[in-house]
């Protein structure tokens, strides 16, 4: 018997305050985010999914609806029936699915039913007929297209269409997991690990958007499925993560628990290198809170871990971006928090240096806080040429160097009113804030 109303979908949209034209305008621009095409959603799905008219919305629907509630279509109280039209099926249902087809789709807007899984896992679902069997092929696969991913994000920064392609291929790992029957341990980890690899990932780009509420809402997946993985590594990027996404939201106990939670990872005790990068993070906490020798003392260990470390070691793609230019970089941001600003620019002048030529992103970025520095130091013409050179790359203005240039900017019309090459900063500036 079909319900008269979504009741649970009914209560999430008034929790939201949105009037259901208004729903529509957003789920229209996350579809649009998501595809580059703009949607068509209306007031009248609104009102068919309220009435249960529409009981399962279009694929690209329900992605803009994960999207903006962080609940998957389930959550949300939508019922999709299967080809008898008698059973319901659970969250995650894309266990009929062939795992090599499922593998070849590379893009986001083909990805099938529950492409984006909320906080919780999928429910096991019985495949019918016999299961497929799953192996480290499959596994590879998608492993490769973690790899895609990080590449893309190191040219371009995170964007909105990356942040739902993790979560997509977040769910695939875990399809693979319930459709290949009772599987080694091995390939069992490795299947969790992934999965927690993506889900971070998410969380990632939802942060170096400056999106915390969004990177928020996948953190409890992507930590299940570290836990789940039995991979301390795994763990590890997760807690990282967190300590990020904490800072930005201006929580310091957060912060600082979840990058100690990190840095006594067994992972840590194992890889010098992981030591380093969890070292460093808890460098910057400890300096933004004030704490300005337990900071010097943490960046000092990040160092020396970073020498003693195997750096031609097989590591997760994850960890590829931590080179020289990097720990220069993440230690330059530490000394700006301690005011130590000319020994943070000759650390930001090595990382620009080091820094290899496809990392676009971090190249703006760490641009911007050199502009910021040199500023803070007094030498504001100097300062607005650097800043200058940032903005000539508009693709590489990500959430955080855009707010990097705006503390700039800020800075600047305090320091320098009225000056010509300000005025020059300013125009141009006013110009590229408002693109994306």
């Amino acid at each position: 018997m079909v319900q008269p109303e979504n009741a649970r979908f009914a209560a999430r949209l008034k929790a939201s305050g949105l009037s259901q034209d208004e729903l529509a305008e957003r789920l229209n621009a996350h579809i649009e985010d998501l595809t580059g095409r703009p949607g068509s959603i209306t007031s009248r799905h609104i009102r068919n999914w309220l009435t249960g008219k529409t009981r399962w919305p279009q694929e690209r629907q329900r992605i803009a609806l994960q999207a903006e509630f962080g609940s998957d279509a389930y959550e949300l109280g939508f019922m999709p029936r299967n080809s008898a039209g008698s059973k319901v099926l659970p969250a995650g249902a894309l266990a009929n699915a062939d795992p090599e087809d499922i593998l070849k789709r590379r893009h986001f807007t083909v990805v099938g039913a529950a492409a984006l899984g909320g906080a919780a896992l999928p429910s096991p679902v019985a495949a019918a007929g016999p299961l497929p069997r799953i192996g480290m092929a499959q596994v590879d696969a998608l492993e490769g297209e973690f790899d895609q991913l990080v590449l893309d994000e190191a040219a371009s920064g995170a964007t909105a269409r990356l942040e739902a392609q993790a979560l997509a291929f977040s769910e695939q790992a875990l399809t693979l997991q319930t459709s290949g029957g009772m599987l080694p341990e091995r390939v069992r980890s490795r299947i969790y690990s992934l999965a927690s690899s993506f889900a971070g990932f998410a969380v990632w780009a939802a942060v170096d958007r400056c999106r915390p509420e969004r990177a928020h809402r996948y953190v409890g997946r992507a930590l299940t499925l570290a836990r789940l993985s039995g991979r301390a590594e795994a763990e590890l990027r997760v807690w990282r993560n967190v300590s990020i996404l904490a800072g930005q939201r201006g929580d310091d106990n957060e912060a600082m628990a979840a990058a100690q939670m990190a840095r006594d990872s067994s992972a840590c005790r194992r890889d010098p290198l992981l030591a380093s990068i969890t070292s460093v993070r808890l460098a910057s906490v400890s300096a933004g809170a004030g704490n300005a020798l337990a900071g010097r003392r943490a960046l000092d260990r990040a160092h020396t871990a970073f020498q003693q470390a195997d750096h031609a070691a097989q590591r997760d793609s994850w960890w590829v971006f931590y080179d020289a230019a990097e720990l220069h970089g993440l230690s330059a941001l530490t000394l700006m928090k301690l005011g130590e600003h000319e020994e943070a620019e000759a650390h930001l002048h090595r990382t620009l240096a080091l820094l290899r030529p496809e990392y676009r992103r971090n190249r703006a970025y760490y641009t911007a806080h050199l502009a910021l520095t040199q500023l803070r130091q007094g030498d504001a013409e100097t300062a607005c040429g650097t800043a200058l050179t940032v903005i000539s790359d508009p693709t590489a203005l990500t959430g955080r160097t855009r707010t990097t240039l705006r503390q700039f900017d800020h800075g600047l019309t305090r320091v320098a009113p009225g000056a010509r090459f300000a005025s020059e900063w300013t125009d141009r500036f006013q110009i590229r804030k408002g693109h994306p």
